[in-house]
């Protein structure tokens, strides 16, 4: 029998698969993922292709200045061998680089010297840090899996004119693609060690200390860390490593890594540090023909204690978050709610250990915990936080996440106390299985809100991976049709890209402390890419590929269809260029308010459109990047357009404006929006920079300008000062012009912090 019009056969197969997926099913599954991955690991062992490096103690550490005069580089173990990834994998590496690393019971010490046979070639002109251009650039990395678990790690990244990036890797980093973040790599982490370099005649050396109370590691005599080293030599688009990784993944496989042997009896201290903060400022106010001004000022702290070595007890009292950066503008065309990143200090580190929910490689669907819903509303207003603990780490092969926060009255709303637990255990190889509950309770109040969830990752093969989940949730007045699964299905490999995702997601289903866009639906997807390698035109990799989603309600009706066409280009130079078609069919059940005034009437729609994109090469003073996307839209038709350009002006000055319009032609109404930004920065040293970011929606009428200064005078502790100012465009609101400004709210913020460390 047919399907009817308003089914898909894909959707109907993929559920047909996965009602025949029962338990004894699983117990197979998993049976022959332990049982190959204890293959797999058996090989490996045996191969013993890992390649190893012996750390030396030393008495005297390293002054950290880039300049490796000391007698200890002279004597300390040295690797040079080093290969390429790219353009020619398994090749040497055109440049050499020796790396050198001891320790000490303070910190792990690496020299590097990076040789290069073309001074002027040298592509480095960036010098903030955690900067998204330092990757783009000339770099040495480093990544640390300190418990050599072959999933997490610490990775970190030097330029040479010392600009700085950390990030923490879990589950080796999977679930993104170029462009587009992972879930499992925590960019906004930020992890207290010194890096110092310098340019020499014969290319570039770093002096790099991290200390021993950054990182989490066994507590054993005897260490053995997963570790492995890599360089980007930006001007040939070259990338090599010390242990050799296949162009399919980057750095953080760190099953791949290499080893680091010879550090015995290592010694954290107390493992204390404490770091507390004052702020004081403040603000004026306008509203209704109002103006009112006020003042701030407050102080609170933060503690980190090292419970075991590898188990970090971190404590808030009176939690501010005055320094965080604000959100990129957007605007949202959907029904859906957009993403927007965690960006305060004190929920990330070990942020990835609270990770629960669907794979999705663009964009995001079901995430059962999500730390913005702590102290923060849906429009981004912080709510006080009144404190809080966090009890993350690693104990063997059990890792531990639990999460208490209490939040004050705010915005006529009672405080919520949200209690977090998360517990997985690693199983065999690369994989694991685990759970979380999470509980919210509003205080003095009947509401109350619980997720309880099962996952597993299982990777049988060291291509084949295997992700799912099984959650329910609990609310007041919302009974039964609360379940939620998950089930994703991915093989990567040098020349292919495939996989094969499931989402039921019941009416009811409501995780009040995740991010869940859409419930009550069924998705379906498969992902079809082979990444061919011409070599040929200038072309280094081709990503053509064909994307196949379905979403249903829960009556297996069709409610929402893409068919997702691209190729993609990358070249030798660095530039990308992108060609993509979506075939799409949304069924609207009630109107649809896409602009105030403007509805979308209930029925069925098709439409298409078409992507054009271009990229420049990242690294060159002078960057841009240009997408055109004529399409059709519900009944009418729409035309964006995204155009970005960047300018470095020296090693200290950098700008970058982007400007994104959205023109819509419906029956019931025509619109044009607008979304305007320009960012300068400004690098007097690595340790002090100023931060300015200027934004215009059309959608709000607003204007924003956030100005941020940041000196680091000793690592971990920090002085800011912070201007933030809302303005409105009243003219523009009341008479479709933009000729007038009226300011809403205005503050400045002063805020010190100090790191105790013992």
């Amino acid at each position: 029998m047919s399907p009817s019009p308003n089914q898909s056969v894909f959707p109907i197969l993929f559920r047909s698969i996965l009602k025949r997926f029962h338990a004894k099913t699983v117990l197979g599954l998993v049976f022959f993922s332990i049982q190959a991955s204890t293959l797999s690991l058996s090989g490996l062992q045996q191969a013993s292709n890992f390649p190893e490096l012996n750390a030396e103690r030393v008495i005297e550490p390293p002054v950290i200045d880039g300049i490796l005069d000391e007698n200890i580089w002279r004597s300390a173990p040295r690797i040079s061998r080093f290969v390429q990834q790219e353009p020619s994998e398994g090749s040497p590496a055109s440049e050499e680089t020796q790396v050198y690393v001891v320790y000490d019971d303070d910190a792990l010490y690496l020299g590097v010297r990076a040789f290069d046979s073309d001074l002027e070639g040298e592509v480095s002109s960036e010098m903030r840090r955690d900067s998204d251009r330092i990757l783009d650039e000339d770099y040495f990395a480093l990544i640390l899996d300190t418990f050599k678990d072959s999933r997490s790690g610490y990775m970190f990244v030097v330029s040479p004119l010392g600009a700085k990036l950390e990030q923490q890797v879990f589950e080796e980093g999977e679930g993104g693609r170029p462009g587009w973040p992972s879930p499992n790599i925590n960019r906004n982490w930020d992890g207290v060690w010194e890096a110092g370099t310098r340019i020499t005649a014969e290319g570039w050396t770093a002096e790099i200390a991290i200390p021993m109370v950054t990182l989490r590691f066994p507590e054993v005599s005897r260490q053995v860390w997963g570790v492995n080293f890599k360089r980007n030599i930006r001007r040939k688009n070259e990338q090599v490593y010390w242990a050799p990784i296949p162009q399919a993944y980057d750095l953080t496989r760190v099953s791949l890594a290499g080893n680091i042997v010879g550090m015995e009896d290592l010694s954290r201290g107390m493992d204390l540090r404490v770091k507390t903060f004052l702020v004081a400022g403040g603000s004026r106010n306008q509203a209704g023909g109002q103006t009112s001004n006020s003042s701030h000022g407050d102080f609170g702290l933060d503690l980190k204690y090292g419970v075991t070595a590898g188990l970090n007890l971190d404590v808030t009292v009176n939690t501010d978050f005055a320094q965080a950066e604000v959100d990129d503008e957007k605007i949202n065309l959907t029904r859906f709610p957009l993403f927007f990143p965690e960006k305060r200090e004190f929920f990330l580190e070990n942020a990835g250990q609270f990770n629960i929910g669907a794979v999705s490689v663009v964009g995001r669907t079901a995430d059962l915990f999500f730390s913005r819903r702590i102290g923060l509303t849906t429009t981004g207003d912080q709510v006080p936080i009144l404190g809080g603990a966090r009890l993350t780490g690693k104990v063997g092969r059990n890792n531990i996440a639990l999460m208490d926060i209490q939040t004050d009255e705010a915005f006529g709303k009672k405080g919520d106390n949200f209690l977090v637990a998360r517990y997985s255990r690693d199983i065999m190889g690369r994989s694991k299985v685990g759970g979380m509950v999470i509980n919210k309770k509003t205080i003095g109040d009947t509401h109350f809100n619980r997720t309880i969830a099962a996952d597993m990752t299982l990777v049988p093969q060291e291509n084949l991976t295997i992700q799912g989940f099984l959650s329910k949730t609990s609310t007041p007045e919302m009974l039964g049709k609360d379940m939620g699964s998950s089930l994703h299905v991915a093989y990567l490999d040098r020349n292919w890209n495939v996989y094969g995702s499931y989402l039921d997601l019941g009416e009811n289903f409501n995780p009040e402390v995740g991010f869940v866009p859409r419930n009550g639906i069924r998705t379906s997807k498969f992902h079809f890419e082979p990444t061919p390698r011409p070599g040929r035109l200038g072309i280094r990799l081709l990503q053509p590929m064909i994307n196949l989603t379905n979403t249903t309600d829960q009556s297996n009706k069709l409610v929402t269809r893409r068919i997702h066409y691209m190729l993609g280009m990358g070249f030798e130079s660095g530039a990308s260029a992108i060609v993509m078609y979506n075939a799409s069919f949304e069924r609207l059940d009630k109107p649809f308010a896409v602009q105030e005034g403007v509805v979308i009437p209930v029925g069925d729609y098709n439409f298409g459109d078409w992507r054009f994109m271009y990229n420049t090469d990242p690294s060159r003073k002078v960057y841009s990047t240009m997408t055109y996307s004529p399409q059709t839209f519900f009944d009418g038709t729409r035309t964006d357009v995204d155009l970005k350009l960047g300018v470095r002006l020296g090693n200290r000055l950098s700008t970058e404006g982007q400007y994104v319009q959205n023109k819509v032609d419906l029956p019931t109404g025509d619109f044009t929006l607008r979304v305007g930004a320009l960012k300068v920065d400004y690098a007097l040293s690595p340790v002090m920079t100023l931060r300015t970011i200027t934004q215009y929606n059309s959608l709000t009428k607003q204007w924003s300008t956030s100005a941020r200064f940041n000196y680091i005078y000793r690592p971990g502790s920090d002085i800011y000062l912070v201007f933030d100012e809302l303005s409105q465009d009243w003219y523009s609101r009341d008479h479709g012009l933009g000729t007038g400004l009226g300011s809403r709210n205005r503050r400045i913020l002063l805020k010190f912090t100090y790191l105790f460390s013992r």
